[in-house]
């Protein structure tokens, strides 16, 4: 079995909780039946208020989110769960009959992992709850079992423990979802090489990756602002016409 295998496993045995927050009726109860089926709890909203409640009570792994709701715009919800110290983490997945390229960015930019248009394919959504759990092992698998290395990084300012999930600046503990996490480990372990998008999708993102490369700068746009909080500090750069590389000066 591979590691992101053993991963997804790992997370379906500790019942895996998603929220989805809909307020179409017969969506939800299509995405609540093909959800439980695969094995996850499943809890819902019909609005975003109560979205936001909900999940301030149940901590969800996974939120999958309208973006067109009745009372608050998507985009709203998930910028409020993002600013949630104790949900800041969970990846959020949204739904929408927006197609343009903004919508999509603007999504990305609230802080979403993914972003599905409707109509959609439920074994399309299923698949990507499933890259997306075996995105994230950190916070949940490391919490139910011992973690195989405890190994980290320190670059100026900045210092990070794999086995603990945790990242610091000037002491400072910074909180970065998932993917965020993953790129800046990625990064960090290879220190002064440059990375294009493709390569990056390739090796954070995986193969069963739906992502589109314009992606990939807008999570680092949001893993630098998350970082370099100190404007004469610098960790990522961006090679013109290249990629990305973190910037290599270790203590």
């Amino acid at each position: 079995m591979t590691e992101p295998d053993f991963y997804v496993v790992l997370f379906i045995m500790s019942k895996v909780n998603i929220l989805v927050i809909d307020d179409e009726s017969d969506l939800v109860e299509l995405l609540k039946y093909n959800l439980a089926k695969e094995g996850y709890n499943v809890e819902f909203a019909f609005n975003g208020f109560d979205g936001i409640k909900i999940a301030e009570v149940v901590k969800p792994d996974i939120i999958i989110l309208d973006l067109m709701l009745p009372d608050i715009s998507g985009y709203e919800v998930c910028k409020r769960i993002k600013q949630d110290s104790s949900l800041s983490g969970v990846p959020v997945i949204f739904l929408s009959a927006k197609q343009e390229e903004v919508d999509k960015i603007l999504g990305f930019e609230a802080g979403a992992e993914d972003y599905i248009i409707k109509p959609f394919s439920v074994n399309e959504l299923l698949a990507r709850v499933r890259a997306i759990l075996k995105r994230m092992p950190a916070a949940k698998v490391n919490n139910k079992q011992s973690s195989e290395a405890s190994g980290g990084y320190m670059f100026k300012n900045i210092a990070v423990n794999i086995s603990k999930h945790s990242v610091t600046v000037k002491n400072n503990e910074i909180k970065l979802s998932p993917i965020e996490f993953k790129i800046l480990i990625f990064l960090m372990t290879y220190a002064g090489d440059v990375f294009s998008r493709e390569k990056l999708l390739d090796n954070v993102w995986g193969n069963n990756s739906f992502v589109e490369p314009r992606t990939v700068d807008v999570h680092i746009r949001r893993l630098r602002s998350n970082i370099e909080i100190d404007e004469s500090v610098k960790f990522i750069e961006t090679i013109r016409g290249v990629g990305y590389k973190f910037i290599d000066e270790k203590i």
